[in-house]
């Protein structure tokens, strides 16, 4: 493997904190496929868009020649990642009440996408079952699944999200990841992981270990930014969906499915759905950093986000994507 500067600094402008030195740097074979061949240079640069700005720390993404898996190399060790999660990390916010949204009208669904189903707590089982979220974050969907009948159980490496989603909600919760031991094999009919696959240093294992907890013919639903949408390629180093150095995987529908599968899965074609919420504040990141034309400026206005939004959706762009997957009985 190609030794290289793990990233870019700015002495003058770096916290001592922050500085490469301070950081333990994880040189990564492909997650995929197991590739330690040089990828070659960067398929871009970019730096962490989270406070404290002006941190000096650049990090690479780079694509594996060998499967196309895109991932983020050199990457901050499992120990030294926390310390990019800042203290108000939107998922890691207190509890809240599930926000309660208009059904869509079916002709303006037809035409435009309807926002992800599975999201929204129609999961793909006949009628309540077992359910495991992993990534749990503050506990919102746990709370919609609940009141719908589901036994749920939460699972996040964060103990202030675990602590608040036990006393906030009345749930269960563990800290920590996968394999866990209070989760015993073939204990879910459904596992669900919305945005967290992309954090996991090692996503193959995971989704193995996610295997073991699902019964035969049991459901896996994952939902990733997708980083061969259109957001991506407008708007670069400033898509919502890159959040570097957190996102350690940036997949796209093929890479994802491949991963499903390599990990016994069977997967249902992946499916796209539209975040307009994602393309604002893509185009409000660029804006900050003078990289925004006229057409990403405009998408900093909510009509024209939500356009945008659907009009990626229906070319089968959109920059976020689901897939569900299944145990194989």
């Amino acid at each position: 493997m190609m030794n290289r500067p793990p990233l870019a600094i700015q002495t003058d402008s770096v916290p001592a904190p922050a500085r490469a030195s301070a950081v333990a740097w994880d040189e990564s074979p492909c997650p995929l496929c197991g590739s330690d061949a040089d990828p070659g240079p960067p398929v871009l640069e970019a730096p962490d868009p989270l406070p404290p700005p002006k941190t000096g720390l650049m990090f690479a993404v780079v694509r594996c020649r060998r499967c196309a898996l895109v991932f983020t190399n050199p990457r901050p060790s499992e120990r030294a990642i926390t310390r990019f999660y800042p203290p108000d990390y939107e998922p890691h916010r207190r509890p809240r009440q599930p926000r309660r949204t208009r059904r869509a009208r079916p002709l303006l669904a037809r035409l435009f996408g309807r926002p992800c189903a599975e999201r929204r707590g129609a999961l793909p089982w006949p009628g309540p079952g077992r359910l495991l979220d992993f990534g749990c974050g503050t506990g919102g969907f746990l709370k919609t699944m609940a009141d719908r009948g589901w036994a749920v159980t939460g699972l996040d490496s964060c103990p202030g999200v675990i602590d608040a989603v036990r006393t906030g909600y009345g749930l269960p919760a563990l800290v920590g990841s996968l394999p866990h031991p209070d989760l015993a094999p073939g204990s879910f009919d459904v596992v669900t992981m919305w945005h967290s696959l992309e954090h996991i240093h090692r996503p193959l294992e995971l989704l193995r270990e996610a295997f073991k907890l699902l019964i035969p013919g049991g459901k896996l639903v994952v939902a990733t930014p997708n980083i061969e949408s259109a957001p991506y390629r407008l708007f670069g180093p400033a898509w919502f969906g890159l959040d570097l150095p957190r996102h350690l995987t940036h997949f796209a529908p093929g890479t994802l499915t491949a991963m499903l599968q390599a990990a016994g899965f069977r997967a249902a074609p992946v499916r796209q759905f539209r975040h307009s919420d994602w393309l604002r504040m893509s185009a409000r990141r660029a804006a900050a950093v003078g990289a925004a034309g006229p057409f990403a400026r405009l998408l900093q206005w909510k009509p024209a986000a939500r356009l945008a939004a659907w009009a990626c959706y229906l070319a089968g762009s959109s920059d976020c994507m689901v897939c569900v997957a299944e145990r194989p009985a």
